[in-house]
């Protein structure tokens, strides 16, 4: 049931031929020779390069809410998202 799709009058023809060729593609690679080959997650590796975590100087509490729309005793003041009781 989860795999009936509603398609258009005409797109069966244009789906049958992706469908067609993406067969065709997993044909000719079920034909390769990938005895050798080791199972990997990427086809190529991937490094993840970071920078050396420094330690330093943040903002000040006052430079922090500087720019704030609202501010109560030195915290940011937002909407609430609770219906009061």
């Amino acid at each position: 049931m989860l795999a009936r799709l509603g398609l258009e009058p005409g797109e069966e023809e244009f789906y049958s031929e992706q469908l067609s060729s993406i067969l065709e593609h997993i044909d000719r690679l079920q034909q390769l020779d990938t005895e050798t080959i080791a199972p990997t997650a990427q086809v190529v590796e991937v490094s993840n390069p970071l920078r050396e975590d420094v330690p330093r100087p943040g903002l000040t509490q006052e430079d922090a809410l500087a720019n704030a729309p609202a501010a109560v005793n030195g915290m940011f003041r937002v909407p609430s998202i609770q219906e009061e009781t």
